[in-house]
């Protein structure tokens, strides 16, 4: 074997490849896999996939789409990182949320995520947590010259934060050894509660706040500009970017007109977003929301050093299952792991049965161990922005940033933050987005493991004890699989009522190598509305027919090829018909048979990308509200 000489390329003897080649070699996969012709670049568009916010997805990046220059840490425009260390130091800071009502417990859980991995905690306090008056019982034994306190005490956080001034002065913390934030957000209050009449007197109790620890509390922030309400409601990751970028404007010219200098009034805000399965999204929305800050810092005239944004990164509600809920282990995994490539300074991981109620022990322990192997095994922080240089994460950070511009823009035309909450502009924008989600996520083109793809009709519910209520009012709180877990629910109930689920009956025609596909399809389907299902293998109509009866379904779906539909379909469907199927669906789409088999008695066809929730639930009333089993 030759060896190169020093500073040869490897790739030196290969000929070049162009785009072009490329393009023509996916037109000939695109060919054999049945595809609708295509090309050159519309070859390549075959392959791109579309994003929220007019944004999409190609199959290639090259270094034409990368930025000129990123920068670096710690530097304007801070896409790569808000500090010139990053996390590599100390890793991120690992906080971890409590919202027990019981101090008792409070404390338990607080000192247990102290002592093993946690670095801060988030508390909320008032009607939807702890008792304020109960603070020092839950944070009994707690170093508070070492451990940050975050509170997010709602419309109360000028109450909270006197009781954490007081235990401070108490337990004798140096003012300066205080860290956290006070939590106060009065936009986020009137987002989440739709209340606007006190949104202003708020306002003024933050500004105090914030000059308060500007003058003795260096460590310590008073606001929050919390972009949950807004993700938590549907919106887009532009959508949650712009009215985080809104908002943290409007604290910006409160605390200014206040008088505090435009870098003491930066100091003063932590940022907290989102973070979902979606790893590219998430690594880009932070990296998109540290560049878009920093253009509001350099236009404020802000020096460098106080521009970069504080950022605290939350695991995705919106995600989060109640059924399965198992599997949120590895999505909050995978957020994770993209919020710390991100660079965000501090990250929550929700436990996985967190959509059920107050977590136990054991789901807390499963979320902070989950921070702790990606920063103690995969060694995630050891370096700063790894996705940096990612011809699409650059990309797609570039192009998020501009589409969160121009929504920040058209909140501003509107008169700002308070003004577009309170005319609906905000609710109005973010509910459009979310019913169309809502169709991708009810024809399964988003799908939602263990719900809407691959349920386990078997799995012994968990049950939590009740969270308090959070407040509301105002933007409502979705989730992907809440549509689809309805339609459990309403199986559950059946099995409760009848000790049966709804049942269908699945006449798969001829071998398993002609039916399997779509048999499997058309169970994983049905089962995601609570819909069990009982398969017979056969040609043969009458056997197929005595089968459908002894499962004791009322209604039957056909799957095979389409071979055998052309053969078989007319004479199954009228056996099942002739044998009490008050309704027959086949599995695939019919093309050009389809008159040929609504004429044999089929009544609806279920194929991938057709609206799974409209089908299970009308299945549903057929099987429930007739009686059948």
């Amino acid at each position: 074997m030759t060896v190169p000489p020093e500073g040869l390329p490897l790739a030196a003897e290969f000929p070049a490849a162009h785009r072009e080649q490329w393009q023509h070699l996916v037109e000939g996969v695109l060919r054999k896999s049945g595809a609708q012709p295509a090309d050159g670049e519309a070859a390549e568009q075959a392959l791109t996939t579309a994003l929220q916010d007019g944004l999409s997805a190609r199959p290639l990046y090259t270094a034409e789409d990368g930025p000129a220059d990123p920068g670096y840490p710690g530097f304007p425009p801070f896409v790569r990182g808000g500090r010139p260390q990053g996390s590599a130091v100390t890793g991120w800071d690992v906080r971890q949320r409590h919202a027990d009502p019981d101090a008792r417990r409070t404390n338990e859980a607080v000192l247990a995520d102290l002592e093993n991995g946690g670095s801060s905690l988030w508390l909320e306090l008032g009607g939807a947590g702890l008792p304020i008056a109960a603070l020092p019982e839950a944070l009994t034994g707690v170093y508070l010259d070492l451990a940050g306190v975050v509170l997010d005490a709602g419309p109360e956080f000028a109450d909270a934060a006197e009781q954490l001034f007081k235990l401070y002065a108490e337990r004798e913390v140096s003012p300066n050894a205080a860290a956290g934030n006070l939590g106060a957000d009065p936009l986020g209050l009137q987002a989440r509660t739709g209340d606007t009449g006190r949104t202003d007197a708020l306002l003024g109790a933050a500004t105090a706040l914030a000059a308060r620890c500007t003058d003795g509390y260096p460590g310590l922030r008073a606001l929050t500009v919390d972009a949950l309400p807004y993700h938590e409601a549907g919106a887009s990751p532009a959508q949650e970017l712009g009215c985080s970028l809104a908002t943290g404007v409007a604290y910006l010219r409160a605390l200014t007109a206040a008088g505090l200098s435009v870098d003491a009034a930066l100091g003063q805000l932590e940022f907290r977003f989102a973070a979902d399965a979606d790893q590219f999204l998430t690594i880009a929305k932070f990296r998109a929301a540290r560049r878009l800050w920093a253009r509001v810092a350099e236009v404020s005239g802000a020096t460098p050093d106080a521009s970069a944004q504080r950022q605290h990164a939350v695991t995705s509600a919106v995600m989060t299952t109640a059924r399965d809920p198992w599997v949120n282990m590895l999505r909050t995994t995978v957020a994770c792991l993209a919020a710390g490539v991100a660079g965000a300074d501090a990250v929550t991981v929700q436990p996985f049965d967190s959509a059920l109620g107050l977590p136990d022990a054991f789901a807390r322990r499963v979320a902070r161990n989950t921070q702790s192997i990606l920063l103690e095994e995969s060694h995630l922080a050891r370096v700063i922005d790894p996705a940096g240089g990612s011809w699409y994460v650059e990309q797609l950070t570039g192009e998020l940033a501009h589409a969160a511009w121009a929504w920040f823009q058209e909140i501003e035309r509107a008169g700002g933050q308070q003004a577009a909450l309170a005319s609906g502009l905000v609710g109005e924008r973010i509910a459009a987005t979310w019913a169309e989600r809502s169709v991708r996520l009810a024809r399964r083109r988003e799908p939602v493991t263990g719900v809407s793809e691959f349920p386990n009709l078997g799995e012994q519910p968990l049950v939590r004890e009740p969270a308090p209520a959070a407040p509301g009012g105002g933007l409502p709180r979705v989730r992907r699989a809440e549509a689809f877990e309805a339609l459990r629910d309403r199986s559950d109930a059946h099995l409760a009522a009848t000790g049966e689920r709804p049942a269908l009956f699945l006449a798969s025609i001829g071998t398993a190598a002609a039916h399997t596909a779509r048999t499997t399809f058309a169970a994983n389907l049905f089962q995601a509305g609570g819909i069990a299902t009982t398969s017979v293998e056969g040609t043969d109509p009458a056997a197929l027919a005595e089968a459908f009866t002894a499962s004791g379904a009322s209604v039957a779906c056909l799957c095979s090829s389409d071979a055998l539909y052309g053969e078989h379909a007319e004479a199954v469907t009228a056996a099942l018909k002739a044998a009490g199927a008050r309704r027959v669906l086949l599995a695939g789409r019919p093309g050009e048979q389809k008159a040929l088999y609504q004429a044999a008695g089929v009544d609806e066809f279920v194929f991938a990308g057709g609206d799974a929730v409209a089908v299970l639930s009308s299945l549903l009333d057929e099987i429930i509200e007739n009686g059948a089993v």
